[in-house]
């Protein structure tokens, strides 16, 4: 697998923060990377889940009106071969 490439960047943190983690060894710039990798998916996310709010509202709303497809062979809770 090869290494990702990284960019030099400059960032102002809490000096107290910043202080500790290099008292404690811990690698800020893991850290950040790290953080920012699960921000970006988060906001990925989020901005997936509004794009395509409307289809999912269609979905549920169709099957709301028809049933599920599969309801008669579903084995959970709600499914009618679904034995507790």
């Amino acid at each position: 697998m090869a290494a990702a490439t990284k960019r030099k960047t400059s960032l102002t943190l809490d000096t107290d923060a910043l202080d500790g983690a290099r008292e404690l060894g811990i690698n800020v710039s893991a850290v950040a990377e790290a953080a920012l990798i699960k921000a970006v998916a988060e906001a990925r996310r989020k901005t997936w889940l509004a794009e395509n709010a409307d289809a999912f509202a269609a979905q549920s709303d169709w099957h709301e009106r028809h049933g599920h497809p599969l309801a008669e062979i579903i084995t959970a809770p709600g499914g009618s071969s679904w034995k507790p």
